[in-house]
C-alpha cells in the first residue's frame, strides 16, 4: 500500500505506520487524516495484521495541525479544518473500536493533534527524547483528536486543565508519572524495543484483545451491573474461539499457549 503522507511497513503480525512528513515534523494535514483512516480500516479487517504501531518519522512523533496550511486557506480555513477533523475522528473511532492492540511509539516530541493521536491509543510506549504538549491554546485553537475525552480520564480533570489552559511541556518521565504513557524507552535502541513488545502482543489471543478493550472503554460509562453483563457475555464469547480453548489446554499441559488470534 502507497501513500502521500504515511509509510505503511508490515513487520509480520505487527502493522507499522509512520507519519511520514517529517520536513514538516509530521505536521497533520486533510490528506494524512484521510490515509490513516484509510489505512487503520485496512489493518482492521486483514486478520494478517494482529497489532498496530503508529510512529513518526525524523525527529518528531506529530508537531500537530500543519499551521502553515491553515494560513492558506484565508476565508476557507473553517471549512478545511472540519474536513480534516472530520477524518481524524473517524480514524480515532476505528482504532479505540478496533479488536486489535494499537501502540503509539511516541519517537520524539507530541504537541496538539499529535498528543491527541497518541492519546486515543491502547498503549504508548515513549521515546527519552519525547515530550508531549497539548499547544492547541497558542494558536487560539481548542483541543480535537478526542483529546477532551481521553486525558481527563487519565490525569483528573485539573490536570487535564492545566495541560489545555497553560500548554505545559512534559517530559517523558513527568508523562510517565501522570499516567499519560506507560513506559519510557531509550532512544537508542528505541525502535527495536517498540517492535519486540508489539511482537509479543502480536502472539496473543487477539479475540480476547477486542474484548478487552470494548469492556474497558465502556466502563467509562456504565454501572456496575451493566458492566457485569458486558463481561459475562464478553467471556461467554471468547470462552467459544480456538485460542480460549488452546489457552486452557495449554494451561492445563503446564506449556506456552499458541495463540491464532481465533
Amino acid at each position: 500500500m502507497s501513500y502521500e503522507t504515511l509509510l505503511f511497513q508490515p513487520e509480520g503480525p505487527v502493522a507499522l505506520v509512520r507519519l511520514n512528513r517529517p520536513e514538516r515534523y509530521n505536521a497533520l494535514n486533510d490528506v494524512m487524516g484521510r490515509e490513516l483512516l484509510d489505512v487503520a480500516v485496512e489493518i482492521s479487517h486483514n486478520p494478517a495484521y494482529r497489532v498496530m504501531v503508529l510512529t513518526g518519522m525524523g525527529k518528531a512523533f506529530c508537531s500537530g495541525g500543519d499551521i502553515k496550511s491553515f494560513v492558506e486557506q484565508g476565508d476557507q480555513i473553517s471549512r478545511h479544518v472540519e474536513r480534516m477533523v472530520v477524518d481524524l475522528h473517524a480514524y480515532i473511532s476505528k482504532i479505540i473500536r478496533m479488536a486489535k492492540p494499537v501502540i503509539a511509539a511516541v519517537n520524539g516530541p507530541a504537541a496538539g493533534a499529535g498528543f491527541s493521536l497518541a492519546m486515543a491509543c491502547d498503549l504508548v510506549l515513549a521515546s527519552s527524547e519525547s515530550v508531549f504538549t497539548m499547544a492547541y491554546t497558542g494558536i487560539g485553537a481548542s483541543p480535537d483528536g478526542s483529546s477532551t475525552f481521553t486525558i481527563p480520564r487519565l490525569v483528573g480533570l485539573r490536570r487535564a486543565l492545566e495541560l489545555a489552559l497553560t500548554n505545559r511541556v512534559l517530559s517523558p518521565p513527568e508523562a510517565l508519572d501522570w499516567g499519560l504513557i506507560n513506559r519510557v524507552i531509550p532512544a537508542v535502541h528505541f525502535e527495536a524495543d517498540v517492535l519486540a513488545f508489539a511482537r509479543i502482543l502480536a502472539e496473543g489471543p487477539t479475540v480476547a484483545y477486542g474484548h478487552v478493550k470494548s469492556l474497558m472503554y465502556h466502563s467509562l460509562n456504565e454501572h456496575l451491573e451493566s458492566q457485569m453483563e458486558l463481561e459475562a457475555r464478553a467471556i461467554t464469547n471468547a470462552a467459544r474461539t480456538k485460542d480460549f480453548r488452546e489457552g486452557t489446554k495449554a494451561f492445563v499441559e503446564k506449556r506456552k499457549a499458541e495463540f491464532k488470534g481465533v
